[in-house]
């Protein structure tokens, strides 16, 4: 049986469509680089004497606004082929977009809930709220949100295991049928078969739970170690601020990937070298979470006590799991290879994070409220995470939205060189690294892994840049 297309039975009609809205938005983009070469400068807006307002366009204008309706037009192609793909039953009809739009149906109904509530009630909800008047937040929010959702929903939109095998399958193309119909329960390999004859759209779904489950946590660890050393580091300054800046400058004085490579080796793990660092390392949001509600409710010792001992019960028991596997319960546990790569980006970050914090805490403690706060009797702590904290809030949600991106490409590498995580794994960086072998015979297994992980950091940098205007205004 033949592979089905990519546009199924709405191709005829969409096909020349998708052509036309690539031709016309090459030739705007080539048609904006020789005006921009040629001085040509954007239209302006002028003040008539009445006070009315005349917009006079320039050929860059009606250039770039042909590639804005080229991308319209292309995008509406995308969304009518993937509505034809959940309305229609037969897979060839459906087409392989369609067939995918259809899985992702849970992504699709996930997005519409979270974007009608979060624009309905965007004036209640802050910065988070603020981002949906940012369309390049917007965007941004969208494509990391979308990967996010897929990892949650990875089993119902997954047609194949993640490592199921079907060696009749092996490099076969996008939309080929399954040899024998009894070996799973989809039909149809949507973006072919990689060398093992492994299904590629599968591994790109679970792919995306693979580095969730630890680019956001290991960011947030990392981000944890920074403010809990890099506020007292500003704060108070002086042999304490010159020790810790030494070990960060160190640290950062390393080349990063090389550091990676060294803390993933066979002999670094076999010194025990990374589960010592992930003794320390864990321990700091313990530490945190302590100084917080001490310094928040120390003139109520009933509550602050309450709040103390929740934090040392839960976090004493992910501590033993996570670091050291000796969870009571038998339910918090890290494989050794992702406990490795957990640390080695904790590790890597939080020097980073200490030098931003210490930086904006230099600054911040000049300001007259912290001189309020200070003639009020608040302590050090208290003034620290109570007042210098939340007004450095803006510069630090946009890093982390940054770092969690760069944490992915780090992670995609890590598994590009086969460290760190095991050789089966789906993860974006092990399906490219295995792709490229064959890449110039079979480019499909290679592809779409790399354009979600692409996808997905292109999302995290315009969800920061979102944020930063937006934090800007306040």
């Amino acid at each position: 049986m033949d592979p089905i297309t990519w546009t199924g039975s709405l191709g005829p009609f969409l096909n020349p469509l998708i052509l036309a809205a690539i031709v016309v938005f090459v030739l705007g983009f080539l048609a904006q680089l020789v005006l921009n070469f040629a001085g040509v400068k954007p239209g302006e807006v002028q003040i008539n004497p009445d006070h009315t307002l005349t917009m006079t366009r320039s050929a860059n204008d009606y250039a770039l606004m042909a590639m804005k309706y080229a991308v319209m037009l292309f995008l509406a192609c995308v969304v009518i082929m993937i509505i034809g793909g959940i309305v229609q039953s037969d897979l060839a009809a459906k087409g392989i977009i369609g067939g995918m739009g259809q899985q992702f149906l849970p992504v699709w109904i996930a997005l519409i809930v979270i974007f009608a509530l979060s624009i309905n009630f965007k004036r209640k909800l802050g910065l988070y709220g603020k981002l949906f008047d940012s369309p390049i937040g917007m965007v941004g929010f969208f494509l990391v949100m979308f990967w996010m959702l897929t990892a949650v929903f990875a089993n119902m939109i997954g047609t194949h295991g993640p490592i199921d095998v079907i060696s009749q399958m092996r490099n076969e193309v996008p939309g080929t049928f399954l040899p024998n119909p009894d070996e799973g329960d989809y039909l149809v390999y949507l973006l072919g078969g990689d060398n093992l004859g492994r299904d590629v759209f599968s591994r790109m779904v679970f792919g995306a739970r693979e580095v969730l489950k630890i680019a956001p946590a290991a960011t947030l660890f990392a981000f944890m170690v920074g403010i809990t050393l890099g506020l007292p580091a500003g704060y108070f300054g002086g042999k304490f601020d010159t020790a810790l800046t030494f070990i960060a400058n160190l640290v950062l004085a390393f080349p990063v990937i090389l550091l990676f490579y060294l803390l993933v080796t066979p002999e670094i793990v076999a010194s025990g070298i990374p589960t010592y660092m992930a003794a320390v390392l864990f321990l700091f949001p313990i530490i945190f979470f302590v100084i917080l509600f001490n310094s928040r409710y120390f003139t109520q010792p009933m509550t602050r006590n309450i709040y103390i001992a929740i934090t040392l019960v839960i976090g004493g028991w992910l501590y033993l799991g996570l670091a050291w596997d000796l969870d009571p319960l038998g339910v918090i546990s890290m494989p050794g290879n992702i406990l490795i790569v957990f640390v080695s980006v904790v590790f890597v970050n939080s020097p980073t994070v200490f030098r931003i914090v210490r930086g904006i805490v230099l600054d911040i403690k000049t300001r007259d409220y912290v001189a309020a706060g200070q003639t009020r009797g608040e302590g050090p702590w208290y003034i620290m995470l109570w007042e210098i904290l939340p007004n450095a809030r803006g510069p630090l949600i946009v890093d982390f939205c940054l770092r969690i991106g760069y944490t992915t490409i780090l992670l995609g590498t890590l598994g590009f060189f086969g460290l760190g995580v095991s050789p089966e794994s789906p993860d974006w960086g092990s399906t490219i690294n295995e792709g490229r072998r064959l890449l110039t015979i079979y480019p499909h297994p290679a592809l779409p892994p790399a354009l979600a992980l692409m996808t997905m950091v292109l999302g995290l940098n315009l969800l920061a840049d979102g944020l930063r205007e937006e934090s800007l205004k306040d």
